[in-house]
């Protein structure tokens, strides 16, 4: 780790790190599906092109690494600045690791949806509330699509799959600050599942974690001049040495 530590920045979180002293690192927030897509529902994801993506199960993240890295990253170049170096996140990379097309039309989509219940119902055979409502909370659609009935018709398993790639697009790709509900603007983009590869589901995630990037730089900025959050509940914590809290 040395080679990468800047000897004439001792401020910076890695020579902290290294020597061994208090410092602040990111509190983690582990998004996932939460439940296995059942065997029929494969080959709709294999069509819409989420196969891949689909065989994420959990996430051994490295904090202190991460912690380092945002403070290393600019967002005028979308690289990390390192004494070796420059490096970034690609698209090639999202494509290697996630299987997503990064090629196509660009994800998109409108904010509020007229009548969101009639969409439901059209594309996941069931809705939340017959009102007005704006994202699907994954409680919901783990309880609605984990199971499938053994005489579950070709119609039903596409629905299912549908409300997977949801789950899926809210609970790791593309998340937000909530963690427990995904935008239904992506809800129309599943209407057919042949034409859901068309759109560049890769460039969605690379853009997505562009922006948090550039989010947290601005918070951990804030926190390190000891500036009040401007966010409601700060991201960072203090570490010691020894790994306790």
């Amino acid at each position: 780790m040395g080679s990468l530590i800047d000897n004439e920045n001792k401020g910076h979180l890695s020579s902290n790190i290294n020597e061994m002293v208090e410092y602040r690192v990111l509190r983690g927030r582990i998004y996932n599906v939460g439940f296995q897509p059942d065997e029929r529902v494969i080959p709709f994801l294999e069509l819409a092109g989420f196969e891949s993506a689909a065989l994420i199960r959990t996430f051994d993240l490295r904090y202190n690494l991460i912690s380092a890295l945002v403070e290393r990253w600019r967002p005028e170049t979308h690289t990390f600045h390192l004494p070796c170096g420059e490096c970034t996140i690609t698209l090639e990379d999202v494509a290697v690791q996630l299987g997503l097309p990064i090629d196509g039309n660009v994800v998109t989509g409108v904010s509020s949806i007229s009548r969101p219940a009639r969409i439901c119902y059209e594309l996941l055979g069931r809705s939340p509330s017959e009102g007005k409502f704006a994202t699907l909370r994954f409680s919901w659609l783990k309880a609605n699509f984990e199971h499938l009935p053994n005489t579950a018709t070709e119609l039903e398993v596409m629905q299912a799959a549908r409300g997977y790639i949801m789950h899926l697009i809210g609970g790791v790709l593309v998340p937000d600050s909530h963690g427990s509900e995904v935008s239904l603007m992506y809800l129309p983009l599943l209407s057919n599942l042949h034409n859901t590869r068309s759109y560049s589901w890769g460039s969605a995630v690379l853009a997505t974690l562009y922006r948090e990037l550039f989010c947290i730089l601005i918070i951990s900025l804030e926190v390190s001049r000891d500036v009040p959050d401007a966010v409601n509940g700060s991201p960072w914590h203090t570490r010691t040495p020894n790994g306790s809290n």
